[in-house]
């Protein structure tokens, strides 16, 4: 059995009756929807969305950062009068 990554849990009968009533229940927590007992779907609040894709985009320009200070050999010397 798969495990589910959030405190609030619900049906996708469920969540088809009321989902407003849901949402405003988990108070901006994810919520695992579940087809047959099985985590099917998470639904998280926009702002939560917004800020774990945030998030990633630090991430990878951190990967960036960090894969072209190796290249520093292939730097290239700019003035700041000369931008």
């Amino acid at each position: 059995m798969r495990q589910v990554l959030a405190d609030f849990s619900v049906s996708i009968s469920e969540l088809k009756k009321n989902p407003s009533a849901l949402l405003s229940q988990a108070s901006g927590s994810p919520i695992a929807v579940l087809n047959h007992n099985k985590p099917a779907a998470y639904l998280i609040p926009a702002e939560t969305y917004e800020a774990l894709m945030d998030m990633l985009d630090d991430y990878e320009l951190a990967k960036l950062v960090e894969e072209r200070r190796g290249d520093k050999d292939k730097a290239v010397t700019v003035s700041l009068d000369d931008l």
